[in-house]
Parts: C-alpha cells; sequence; structure tokens
C-alpha cells in the first residue's frame, strides 16, 4: 500500500534530478511505503534519459511526460492525478528543496485524526537565491498577504504537502500552485505551516525569471482574491447536526 506520494514538477534537469530522487529515498525509507512521480513538462536535454535508466533499478520512481511545456501548475496537477496515495508531498526539480524537509510535511498529515488538515506549507528560511530574487519574492509575498489574508509568508516554496482530495476540489489554473494556501482557506481547510531550509541551485538554470513571474502575477493575484470573495459558505451537516 503506498502511503505517500512524491510529485515533482521538472523541466530540463538532467544534472539534478536523479541525485534529488535518490536523497527523496534515502529520507522516506522506514517513514512510510512511497512512490516518487516525476512530472517532465517538456524537457529539452537529458532529463527524460537519466530517469529512465534510474526507474530501472527503483521500483518506487514513476516518470509521466508532458509532450510539450504546460508550465508547474499543470506538471504538479499531472502528478497528483497519477498519483496512488491519499497524501502528497511536492518539491521543486531543481535541487533547492532538501529532500530531508519532507518528513516535516508529511508529520501533520499523517497524524491528523480529525480530517480537517488540508495542507501543509513549507517556508524558506535562509533562502539561497540571488538578491534580485528574494527582494521580488519578498514583494510579492507581502502583497499577496496583505489581499488574500491566508496567513503564508512564503507561498512559492516548492515543499508542500497536503490531502489529493482536497487539492483536486480546488479550481485549477495556471500558476495556482503559487496561491495553494489561499486556495485551501477557501475551501475552509485547516494550513500548518512549517519552516524548511534552503540550498543553491546544483546545475542548470531557472525555468523563470523575476520579469516572467511579475506578468503572469498580477492578474492571477487578482483572480485568486476574487475566488476567495466568492467561495461556498453553506456546508452540509452531519446527523448529529454537527458541520
Amino acid at each position: 500500500m503506498t502511503t505517500l506520494s512524491i510529485v515533482i514538477p521538472a523541466r530540463n534537469e538532467a544534472g539534478n534530478i536523479v541525485a534529488l530522487v535518490d536523497e527523496i529515498v534515502a529520507a522516506l525509507n522506514g517513514l512510510a511505503p512511497f512512490e516518487i512521480l516525476v512530472v517532465d513538462d517538456g524537457s529539452t536535454d537529458a532529463t527524460v534519459a537519466v530517469l529512465t535508466q534510474r526507474a530501472e533499478t527503483l521500483p518506487q520512481l514513476r516518470l509521466i511526460r508532458h509532450d510539450i511545456s504546460g508550465g508547474q501548475s499543470a506538471a504538479v496537477h499531472t502528478g497528483v492525478l497519477a498519483a496512488r496515495s491519499d497524501i502528497i508531498l511536492t518539491l521543486d526539480g531543481d535541487g533547492q528543496n532538501p529532500p530531508g524537509e519532507l518528513p516535516k510535511l508529511a508529520a501533520p498529515l499523517l497524524a491528523d485524526r480529525t480530517g480537517r488538515i488540508g495542507l501543509v506549507a513549507g517556508q524558506r528560511v535562509g533562502r539561497q537565491d540571488t538578491w534580485s530574487k528574494k527582494m521580488a519574492s519578498r514583494l510579492a509575498n507581502r502583497l499577496r498577504g496583505w489581499l488574500l489574508r491566508d496567513g503564508t509568508r512564503d507561498t512559492g516554496c516548492g515543499l508542500k504537502g497536503f490531502r489529493r482530495d482536497a487539492f483536486l476540489a480546488l479550481p485549477y489554473f495556471d500558476h495556482m500552485h503559487r496561491y495553494l494556501p489561499a486556495l485551501f482557506v477557501r475551501d475552509g481547510w485547516q494550513i500548518v505551516h512549517v519552516d524548511v531550509t534552503h540550498r543553491a541551485r546544483g546545475a542548470g538554470r531557472s525555468n523563470y525569471s523575476n520579469l516572467q513571474r511579475a506578468i503572469v502575477g498580477v492578474p492571477d493575484l487578482l483572480g485568486v482574491v476574487w475566488l476567495s470573495r466568492r467561495r461556498k459558505r453553506a456546508r452540509p451537516m452531519d446527523r448529529d447536526g454537527s458541520a
């Protein structure tokens, strides 16, 4: 039985992805049964080749491919749809999210007896990025926090854990991965925040620039504000009268 599904969106990460997969195995061995789903988002390098070779000796590894790049949210969504577990853990394919932090994300969800925790959101401490990238992220997070009031200081962190059914019930749109805390709050789920470490990219380069994030960020943010204000407020009640 698969207890945890690890979903990794990856594009042109041939220099990072196998080492990342091996770190995940080391971090989760003995914790719970798991599978690793790498969603290749239209890579043009050797990402598919190195993963195919590694999968021959690692039965937990599954490779899913997009014929063209659909973006990070599309890759995560594809991976969640294919996952066999009710609990999903995500991290970026560039190696900047240390796999050793995954047990922190899994613990609240595995221990939850209320069924009310929908999302465990990692928040980076000691971020290892360029000054311009950190400043752009800080400004974006402050604006998002002010408008969405989701209680999250770092929505861009790739380290997240969530219930599969809750995620698939969210409204899907491109770039939704940046707004998961607000979307889970909108649907009435509890959120747990955990501090996680961060490290520099090992190989390759980022698939996004600050300008690209800014161009898509403004309409996305306004759309999430609209969705949050028009959430469904009525909830069905159990037979004993409790919500």
